[in-house]
């Protein structure tokens, strides 16, 4: 069977090859638009009516299916047989899903799991997990038969909800409009069963400290720990062996620093990249780090104690045919690449949380990320709202922390001045206990509550009312440009101008046949330029403020592709390109401002 994304999804916690099966491929499909499945016992039905091909989603083309409309719910089924070797007695067999948007239940043999209910006591609704973007991990050991068993995974996704974040999903309209694509429901990443002994290494926190040339490592235990006394770990650099440790167990936890004597920074131009191997009794993992520190300092955002400037891309990583998730994992390095081709030195992975192989290959390719989370969809005025973001959130913190090249988080975009300030201050000091090290933007562009970074979406298309709006930057004399006067003021943080740009061009003379869902209204920001020098010439003259502004640290530039009716990306949707990638480059890549004084 033909398995789409066969490499191994998690590169921050890898066993061994015989350790894992790659779920993707040909499931069965069913749609269930009343959400009446459960009650029906779907689960067993004889025969689902479609075919579907996992990871990709049903409004995707390469899904198989294709189906735009809305999907309230739906049902996969699939057979899986555990590889011989697994002894049920000796360990366990894990369910990992990278995600699946939004509510699921997992069935094993017809018995949910991850639901714990009294026996004889009546159904419930209760899922095995909530939430569309984070990974999820199911013990199925003890639902598991002999020989061939049946998986069911049965989805609900209500993003009409104003209590379930949907980032760029159009759950508005029916059409794809303005900045809002085509909804993605059901599983969007890849599935894979996972064998681990009984006593397991389940997460590993790595936080660098190259003043004190070490590392500081929290090791996390799953099973009956009695068994595990001792973690140990050994880091290496090309092969060769730089530290080892033994530390003790105690409870669930294994804590220790390891020293890293002449590290080799992780930078922009050399990501060096160490590697950690963790025993805890029978079960061995890999990990890597990358010895790199980031701090704020006046007005500038330092990396290993040197002010970057930060150009960075508006990447909303949508595809084609795959909408979430693309056909390839080279699809994920390609978009690094073709942004720092044209110039740019990193992403917002803007309003999704992105795949962890995004972030591997930016780690590889020295490339600065900040990490968001999809709230759009959300009403942050209601504080029932933090129950929907907040545990998705830190788990996305978890996924991601060992990432050297994830420089900052920010939780929230675009919020408006109806959103509830406790909410916001919660997810910050959330942010902060995981995090003491990096910086935190609460929301991007507007309204700030609590920000260590100040940041603004401005799209004026003029360079020369662009450059004023922020001329009290230099100056000290007044407020420089905000979002919204009536609820926030600046207060002397790093400034960031987190969208700009997005002007719109066109290459097609003859556009690509509209779909179902989609309306003819391509669109950019401000006026088009009349011709390509005039694209040019209004690139140039933006970015040139932003990097000549002696107290400014970053810009973000909308966008780095066209997705859908939004024309205004650097690249067109299916990646070719739509300007000199050398001209562009010449343009960004100069010294700031900030980058030079003494």
């Amino acid at each position: 069977m033909y398995i789409p994304r066969p490499e191994y999804p998690r590169p921050t916690l890898v066993r061994g090859e015989e350790s894992w099966v790659n779920l993707n491929g040909t499931w069965e499909f069913q749609f269930d638009f009343g959400k009446s499945g459960r009650e029906r016992g779907m689960w067993a039905a004889p025969k689902y009516e479609k075919e579907i091909l996992v990871p990709f989603v049903p409004e995707s083309k390469l899904s198989g299916i294709e189906y735009v409309d809305f999907i309230p719910a739906c049902w996969y089924r699939r057979t899986i047989t555990i590889p011989e070797g697994w002894d049920k007695t000796a360990g366990r067999v894990l369910l990992n899903f990278g995600a699946v948007d939004y509510s699921c239940v997992v069935y094993v043999n017809g018995k949910e799991t991850g639901t714990l209910l009294p026996e004889g006591k009546e159904y419930t609704r209760d899922f095995t997990h909530k939430g569309g973007y984070a990974p999820f991990t199911v013990d199925i050991t003890d639902k598991l038969a002999e020989g061939e068993n049946t998986l069911v995974v049965y989805v609900e996704d209500d993003g009409k909800s104003s209590l379930q974040p949907t980032g760029k999903q159009t759950y508005h309209s029916f059409y794809n409009r303005g900045c809002h694509y085509t909804r993605c429901t059901g599983i969007w990443q890849t599935v894979w069963m996972e064998y681990v002994p009984n006593n397991y290494v389940k997460t590993i926190k790595i936080t660098p400290d190259i003043d004190a040339g070490k590392i500081d490592v929290v090791v996390s235990l799953e099973g009956a720990n009695s068994g595990v006394k001792t973690v140990t770990a050994e880091a290496s650099f090309a092969g060769e062996a730089v530290s080892a440790v033994t530390a003790p167990v105690l409870g669930k936890y294994a804590q220790f620093s390891m020293p890293i004597p002449d590290a080799k920074l992780w930078s922009l131009d050399e990501p060096n990249l160490y590697d950690l191997t963790v025993c805890a009794g029978e079960d061995k993992v890999a990990s890597y780090f990358g010895m790199r520190s980031v701090a704020i300092n006046g007005y500038a955002i330092e990396i290993n104690h040197k002010p970057v400037y930060q150009r960075l891309v508006l990447d909303q990583g949508y595809f084609m045919d795959g909408i979430y998730a693309p056909l390839n994992d080279a699809d994920l390095a390609r978009d690094i690449e073709l942004s720092k081709a044209v110039g740019f030195n990193g992403a917002r992975m803007h309003m999704k949380v992105f795949e962890p192989r995004f972030l591997y290959y930016a780690d590889k390719m020295g490339y600065l990320l900040w990490d968001e989370f999809p709230n759009w969809g959300l009403d942050e005025s209601n504080p029932a709202s933090l129950l929907s973001i907040l545990p998705e959130w830190l788990t996305e913190m978890e996924r991601d922390y060992n990432h050297p090249s994830v420089i900052g988080w920010c939780p929230f975009n675009e919020t408006g001045a109806r959103r509830n300030k406790e909410v916001f201050k919660c997810v910050y000091q959330a942010t902060r206990a995981i995090d003491p090290m990096r910086p935190i933007i609460d929301t991007s562009g507007y309204v700030h509550v609590k920000t260590d970074i100040y940041d603004v979406h401005n799209y004026d298309q003029n360079p020369e009312t662009f450059k004023k709006a922020f001329e009290a930057l230099e100056t000290g004399i007044g407020q420089p440009f905000l979002n919204n006067r009536n609820e926030e003021l600046y207060e002397g943080q790093p400034y960031f101008v987190s969208e700009f740009g997005g002007a719109k061009w066109v290459i097609d003379e003859e556009p690509a046949p509209l779909k179902e869902n989609e309306l003819k209204n391509d669109w950019g920001y401000g006026q088009n330029p009349e011709d390509i020098e005039a694209f040019y010439t209004r690139f140039k003259g933006l970015v040139d403020v932003l990097l000549d502004n002696p107290k400014m640290c970053a810009f973000c530039y909308t966008q780095l592709t066209d997705v859908y009716q939004e024309q205004n990306g650097i690249y067109a949707f299916d990646r070719r390109a739509k300007f000199d990638a050398a001209r562009l480059h010449a343009i960004m890549s100069r010294p700031a401002a900030i980058e030079v004084q003494e």
